[in-house]
């Protein structure tokens, strides 16, 4: 982004923001009373990197900055993915 330039987000965006991220915690909070098992864990956390794109994305301005640096988000978030799998794995073959 450069430096001389602003983005104003409208209370009407962020109000919709803060229903989702509400709902969002509503639904973690909901999976955890569930029995599904090994999936609650897996699901929690799919919910986590949904609340974090959604805060990234609206408050950290990821959505106007260079598609190299939307790039190296999109790598981490694949990085964590792929230690947690390796984790599931290790934890499921002991």
């Amino acid at each position: 982004m450069a430096n001389n330039t602003t983005h104003i987000i409208e209370y009407k965006t962020l109000s919709h923001i803060l229903l989702i991220l509400l709902s969002l915690t509503v639904l973690t909070i909901l999976v955890a009373y569930l029995e599904l098992g090994a999936l609650t864990l897996t699901v929690a956390l799919i919910i986590a990197c949904v609340k974090s794109f959604v805060v990234m994305s609206n408050f950290m301005h990821l959505k106007y900055e260079s598609l190299l640096l939307r790039i190296f988000v999109a790598m981490v978030y694949v990085l964590f993915a792929l230690i947690v799998l390796i984790t599931f794995i290790d934890y499921a073959f002991r």
